[in-house]
């Protein structure tokens, strides 16, 4: 199957869609837990946000854990306000397919869910995951806090090079601040919940982080 550059490539400020000025998803509490996935939040509860392909398979990995309070699909790193998701595959929007967990650090800390992204998914491909090519499904996380922010870069560097010792390439993965998050349609939450034959691309490479 052949792709077109274009969705290999981020858009400019002027190829970019412009998007709308409202939110396209008034968020429904989360299908599995019950809890909400917009604030407020208890206050013992910090955010995460990754992006690792294909967001149905990849928000299904991270709400399985135990000490995750809820997690929702959306859209961030791009340029395209309130994009749909209709908008995003045409990849003129910029942003990448994300998940943001909400969780308990006396239950689950930050790192152990870096070292969760980092095996479930091949951070070394670019603009693709897997078979699903194309600018929304580029691997990144976007931190939070600077505490995160620090914790990302050495746990890359780390991966790094367990990864070379494995033979894989360098990591593409982007390692930024928070950009806005756009909530995806309710559609696509907890997906594979409601749709539990539904398909997942998310596949981890063997290559784990610790041994």
């Amino acid at each position: 199957m052949l792709f077109s550059q274009r969705k290999l490539t981020l858009p400019n400020e002027v190829e970019a869609l412009a998007g709308r000025d409202t939110v396209i998803c008034i968020p429904e509490p989360h299908f599995v837990t019950g809890n909400p996935i917009t604030p407020p939040f208890p206050a013992t509860i910090q955010t995460a946000i990754f992006a690792l392909g294909c967001f149905w398979g990849a928000e299904r990995f991270f709400w399985q854990q135990a000490g995750v309070f809820s997690t929702a699909v959306g859209y961030a790193g791009g340029i395209t306000q309130n994009p749909t998701y209709k908008e995003l595959c045409t990849g003129l929007t910029g942003h990448t397919e994300v998940v943001k967990v909400l969780f308990d650090p006396e239950q689950i800390s930050y790192q152990d869910l870096l070292i969760l992204f980092w095996q479930a998914h091949n951070p070394t491909q670019g603009m693709r995951q897997g078979n699903d090519i194309g600018t929304q499904y580029r691997s990144a996380i976007y931190a939070t806090t600077e505490e995160q922010l620090g914790a990302a870069l050495s746990s890359k560097q780390h991966y790094q090079q367990r990864l070379t010792q494995a033979g894989f390439g360098e990591i593409s993965t982007d390692i930024l601040p928070t950009p806005t998050f756009y909530y995806a349609e309710n559609e696509h939450q907890q997906y594979l919940a409601k749709h539990p034959e539904g398909y997942c691309g998310l596949g981890g490479i063997g290559v784990s982080f610790n041994h």
